[in-house]
């Protein structure tokens, strides 16, 4: 495979799914392969020019689907030692973390450079990028532009809207979509 990043005959974006599945399928350490990965996937995409983990973080969104990530590695990992495998089901899920990095990326951006109202839009594309539960301080951590209390009055209007709804109380509580 190194022969091929070096000559540039494959699309990088092909290649990096095909180097970290080997990485996982060796699975050289005791503990922290996975972690290593993702590291290894940074570098990777970093040295074919794909800077946006820079900014979003793809561990986030790995987590955020860890039941995909796991089923995704065990179709492909199925027949790696005989080198029979199909790369289409880790290929697919990295190629769609990676998409989805960059529309997060997108919509933070676009949010920041769009004028009157973009704090607002900031922190509904923050809202909208969570699946499941979030909470106040998570919006804060996407939005750090953004004020506690313009944040707090977005969440009551989305509630009032029956958009959101509030599981608890205080400022710990979780929030999510309807």
């Amino acid at each position: 495979m190194q022969a091929f990043w070096r000559a540039d005959e494959v699309d990088k974006l092909l290649l990096i799914p095909a180097y970290v599945l080997d990485f996982l399928c060796i699975h050289p350490f005791r503990d922290g392969n996975g972690r290593m990965a993702r590291l290894l996937t940074l570098l990777l995409l970093y040295q074919a020019g794909y800077e946006v983990g820079r900014f979003i973080s793809l561990e986030k969104i790995i987590e955020e689907s860890k039941e995909t990530y796991y089923d995704a590695l065990y179709q492909s990992s199925q027949g790696w030692h005989k080198g029979r495998h199909p790369l289409t089901p880790w290929t697919e899920y990295l190629l769609g973390t990676l998409i989805a990095a960059y529309r997060e990326f997108e919509g933070r951006v676009g949010a920041v450079a769009g004028g009157r109202g973009a704090k607002t839009e900031l922190v509904l594309s923050a809202i909208g990028s969570f699946h499941g539960e979030f909470t106040v301080s998570q919006i804060q951590e996407q939005c750090p532009t953004v004020g506690i209390d313009l944040i707090r009055r977005i969440l009551r209007e989305q509630k009032r809207a029956g958009k959101l709804e509030c599981l608890g109380r205080g400022p710990a509580a979780s929030w999510r979509r309807k």
